[in-house]
């Protein structure tokens, strides 16, 4: 299995938040990270969503050129946005998405929930989400999941933020760590990957 990994709008592939998830999910495949332009040259702000895109494919084409397995698409936030956009223009050599904090509704005043690329999609995708974030209420997740085409599996990470890091206190209550969280995650990822990326 080949995983591509895109990070999110604030910090680039070499952030901690990113390495560490690459590592846990080369237990499932090789995993390939990359940047988008704004993040090579040092820039804040994203680039506009069709250079996202772009840069996107081309990482999918070299990830495509490697030998064997199934392609995922998994991605933070923005990345995870992003790679559904890609998804729905190649399907065909896409097999599942995975999307740790989806960022279903846009930040700001102006409360828009951006819907429409997940009700396009047609590949197999697990969404990871806290109850913290913001920018993904379950409610409208659940509304829009209702509503999709494709295959979709939820995976909640009780008090996580938008980061999936869940507070000092309901750790403490439950007993649980953050790497037990993350573990959890990371079973989650590979049973629904065995369940719709196994397939060579």
């Amino acid at each position: 299995m080949r995983i591509l990994l895109a990070h999110g709008a604030g910090a680039p592939s070499s952030h901690p938040w990113m390495r560490g998830w690459a590592s846990r999910l080369a237990a499932l495949g090789r995993v390939t990270t990359f940047d988008y332009p704004y993040a090579r040259e040092g820039r804040r702000r994203p680039d506009p969503l069709p250079a996202l895109l772009r840069a996107h494919g081309e990482a999918l084409d070299r990830v495509l050129a490697e030998p064997d397995g199934a392609v995922v698409l998994a991605g933070k936030s923005m990345g995870s946005r992003v790679g559904c956009h890609l998804a729905v223009e190649r399907a065909d050599a896409v097999r599942a998405l995975v999307c740790f904090g989806y960022p279903l509704v846009s930040p700001g005043k102006r409360r828009t929930v951006r819907d429409q690329v997940l009700l396009d999609l047609c590949v197999p995708v697990l969404f990871v989400q806290g109850t913290r974030d913001r920018l993904c209420p379950l409610e409208d997740l659940e509304r829009v999941r209702g509503r999709m085409a494709a295959p979709s599996r939820l995976h909640v990470v009780e008090r996580g933020d938008h980061s999936l890091l869940v507070t000092k206190k309901h750790l403490k209550e439950t007993g649980r760590t953050q790497d037990d969280v993350d573990d959890e995650i990371l079973s989650a990822v590979r049973t629904f990957l065995d369940q719709n990326a196994s397939r060579a």
